[in-house]
């Protein structure tokens, strides 16, 4: 699929994550493009169940990198934002609310997801680069209790952003004759997804940094084929989440 040249589409497609960072600082007047980029984004029902932390302390903020799997990019960034999701402030102004759905739970995800990838776009068009954190929730109960979270709201990622040190290259993607379907669920083409397989590995071993032969699906049995924080669970039902 090809697209007619655009500002915004362009950015979008030459997206990579950045994990290396300059000691510049993101200017107040990006810091509050950035943030109200994600702030207009698309909320379920206009719940609006999403709060942003933004952690300014240093220790705090290495705090959080070393729960997160010793991530030093998370210091190094000028910036790390921890996107919540957060029915607490939705229930101060209705104490009757009934929580503790499932759905709700998803809801609080995807609002979430969909604000930090607003805040994403926008720090990219602005020309700064930046990471997701998921290794947040590797001890979310403890990142629950560093960053004060109450009742009916948890930590769903965290975004360091920065000025970029060094960018990685492209990343192929599963092509759109894989992902994208029509009408209905489509069973990928085994012959695709064995070309894409090498591709990556082609990519994987030739990339300038962290160059390894490897495939794509031998990362996906590297993840996939071990168990994955089975705590969540309880965490997020003690926290009045997925009760039923």
């Amino acid at each position: 699929m090809s697209a007619t040249p655009n500002p915004m589409t362009d950015t979008l497609r030459a997206h990579t994550s950045v994990r290396a960072f300059t000691d510049e600082p993101v200017s107040q007047e990006d810091l509050e493009a950035i943030y109200e980029s994600a702030r207009a984004a698309s909320s379920t029902c206009f719940l609006q169940v999403t709060t942003v932390i933004r952690i300014t302390d240093k220790e705090l903020k290495a705090k959080l990198a070393e729960l997160a799997g010793n991530q030093k990019h998370i210091i190094a960034a000028p910036e790390f934002w921890v996107f919540c999701a957060d029915y607490h402030r939705d229930q101060v102004l209705v104490p009757k609310a009934d929580l503790g759905w499932t759905e709700q739970l998803i809801v609080g995800c995807v609002d979430a997801a969909i604000q930090a990838q607003n805040a994403f776009a926008a720090l990219e068009a602005l020309g700064l680069g930046g990471v997701y954190a998921g290794g947040i929730r590797n001890h979310i109960e403890e990142v629950d209790r560093l960053l004060k979270l109450p009742q009916n709201t948890f930590p769903v990622v965290g975004l360091a952003f920065g000025h970029p040190a060094h960018k990685n290259e492209l990343k192929p993607r599963l092509p759109a004759s894989i992902t994208l379907c029509e009408n209905a669920y489509q069973e990928p083409d085994p012959a695709e997804l064995k070309a894409y397989d090498e591709q990556m590995r082609n990519y994987y071993q030739h990339r300038s940094s962290n160059a390894k032969d490897t495939a794509w699906s031998d990362e996906l049995e590297r993840i996939l084929l071990r168990e994955r924080r089975p705590f969540v669970l309880d965490f997020l039902q003690k926290k009045g989440f997925a009760e039923k």
